[in-house]
């Protein structure tokens, strides 16, 4: 576990490092972001004064190491665009994505076990073969053509829903606006990783069936459906959630994607206008946040697959013998 501890530790300051210098590194003036068209204006003296201002005069390493300091004692600066702590700019958005990427999430896995099982129980039969072929063709389809598809035909044409937003103009409190405006953003998400992991489900389920212990338990007399839903499913499980682990960073990717194209107010549509505007101090504890996501599920999902596995973590003791 120290070991686990340690590498999510140095996988966050590797990040933090490799962001901050790319950002820096990346062509773009910070100062429009903060002064806007002001800054094009500004003469060499003043754009001295405005850039010590920021803290942006000094060498990159030295503002890198001043930024570190910072972050430990909480402190990860002002939005250049919306001139507020960092914090704070995150803390009014955050609540929307986990809103869409959390409800998003349940119905996903909720839909593929459904689905999963249903192909299982009709394994190369009429509705297996209807569902996997529905499914290869939406998979294929990428989530910000799907997203304007859906803008044009619901919201353009019908104008049965909004196309951006995430509430009508001051209706923050109204569930029932809300509700229609996470309609289309919702349908993209789901859409675009719904059939991947019911496919996996489904293989998962397959090859449990196949199992010698099934072969017994049918052998024995006991019913088909007793068979797949009191031993394969619950056998299964484990494996599900380590999926469900390591979906995560891919679903979160989804849902930037899917918020940047419908201007939906979160995570992701921040993480976008911060790298577009140069606005690098909300870029770092945007992409610290995501990468942490990331990090932790994917140990979540090694110490998952560890615990149905346990030859996995014999496999990694092994292997730290051989490397002494």
């Amino acid at each position: 576990m120290i070991k686990k501890i340690l590498f999510f530790c140095i996988s966050v300051w590797f990040l933090s490092a490799l962001l901050f210098f790319i950002s820096r590194l990346a062509p773009g003036d910070p100062l429009v972001s903060y002064y806007g068209e002001r800054a094009e204006k500004m003469s060499v003296q003043e754009r001295e004064w405005a850039e010590e201002q920021l803290g942006l005069d000094e060498p990159i390493f030295v503002q890198y190491i001043r930024w570190l300091e910072n972050a430990f004692h909480g402190n990860f600066g002002i939005s250049y665009k919306y001139k507020m702590d960092v914090v704070e700019v995150i803390g009014a958005r955050i609540g929307n994505t986990l809103i869409l990427g959390g409800i998003g999430f349940v119905l996903i896995f909720g839909l593929a076990m459904v689905l999963g099982i249903l192909c299982a129980w009709y394994e190369d039969r009429l509705p297996d073969r209807i569902i996997c072929q529905i499914g290869t063709v939406t998979s294929c389809i990428p989530e910000f053509w799907l997203s304007l598809l859906l803008i044009l035909i619901f919201a353009a044409n019908l104008r049965w829903l909004p196309s951006s937003g995430a509430y009508a103009v001051g209706e923050a409190e109204n569930i029932k606006s809300r509700f229609r405006h996470l309609i289309l953003p919702m349908t993209v998400v789901v859409t675009g990783h719904l059939w991947y992991y019911a496919y996996m489900i489904r293989n998962r389920i397959l090859e449990e069936v196949r199992a010698d212990y099934v072969l017994l338990a049918r052998a024995k007399g006991l019913r088909r459906w007793s068979v797949m839903f009191r031993h394969c499913l619950r056998n299964v499980m484990p494996a599900y959630l380590s999926i469900m682990a390591i979906s995560v960073p891919h679903i979160l990717g989804g849902t930037y994607i899917v918020e940047t194209v419908f201007s939906y107010p979160g995570i992701g549509t921040l993480l976008y206008e911060s790298a577009r505007y140069k606005d690098y101090n909300l870029l770092m504890l945007l992409g610290i946040l995501s990468g942490i996501a990331v990090i932790f599920c994917n140990m979540l999902s090694q110490i998952i697959n560890e615990k149905i596995d346990p030859r996995m973590k014999a496999d990694d003791a092994v292997r730290e013998v051989e490397g002494r």
